[in-house]
């Protein structure tokens, strides 16, 4: 048995129950302390260091106490994760939160070492394929 592998889909089980049960330390100790998110769609968004995990989540976890994850889909490759998500909730103000994308996760010693994260909000109604396309060609 490879255990990088087990141990890739471990943690992504203790990061979904964390998620849900809001129990943001057990979060913050599924991801190492020297942690790189790198977000390619959004470079300044990228970042260093489970702080910053911890940051983001406790805002997240205030904003939408309701916030509920699924795992949609993985598949592991070596130290690989690859993760497919879907995030929900109802924000304070009322507004629903719903987001959905892929998360690539490296693993090493019982922890995410790095991720490459395309988790984006769901936008459920626009223009269609075709501006959309024409609107991404015109920047």
């Amino acid at each position: 048995m490879d255990t990088r592998t087990s141990s890739g889909l471990a943690i992504a089980a203790r990061l979904h129950e964390a998620v849900n049960c809001h129990d943001l330390d057990a979060m913050v100790d599924c991801f190492a302390p020297d942690f790189v998110n790198e977000t390619p769609a959004h470079p300044s968004r990228s970042f260093r260091g489970r702080d910053q995990v911890r940051r983001n989540w406790a805002q997240i976890f205030a904003a939408v106490p309701s916030l509920e994850a699924e795992m949609v889909d993985s598949a592991d490759h070596g130290d690989t994760l690859w993760t497919e998500w879907e995030m929900r909730g109802t924000r304070l103000d009322g507004a629903p939160h719903l987001m959905r994308g892929v998360s690539i996760f490296k693993v090493a010693d019982d922890a995410f070492t790095s991720v490459r994260f395309y988790l984006e909000p769901v936008e459920e109604a626009g223009a269609g394929v075709d501006a959309a396309v024409r609107s991404a060609l015109s920047r």
